[in-house]
């Protein structure tokens, strides 16, 4: 299984695609258009290791509503990736039974080697 989560209004997203070669054998999902389930993320959750792992403090609300201030739970990560799509680390590549999560140059890397 190859599956990307990702913004389709992320330029980021965009060129990392462009780079690991996503194509039509690719089962994709616009975290905008169509929200992650609980599910989906209890198999994100699952192959991650902690909903922490998944969440975005980068995300401009995890400043505007003082989340970076609080002693967050994973809880509460999962709470607010489900709430809203901005807290979801992006994009997340899922191989198999693997789990690439975030923009790192390092992270695009292994999803090349994999793919190889």
């Amino acid at each position: 299984m190859k599956k990307i989560y990702y913004l389709s209004t992320c330029d980021t997203c965009k060129r990392i695609m462009k780079e690991i070669g996503v194509d039509s054998t690719w089962e994709k999902q616009d975290i905008k258009t169509a929200p992650i389930s609980e599910e989906q993320l209890e198999e994100m959750k699952a192959l991650s290791g902690t909903y922490e792992a998944l969440f975005s403090k980068r995300a401009q609300k995890y400043k505007a509503l003082g989340l970076k201030d609080m002693n967050l739970t994973e809880a509460d990560y999962k709470k607010y990736i489900l709430q809203e799509y901005t807290f979801l680390k992006r994009p997340v590549v899922l191989l198999g039974e693997a789990i690439f999560i975030g923009n790192a140059k390092k992270v695009t890397e292994a999803i090349q080697k994999v793919l190889e």
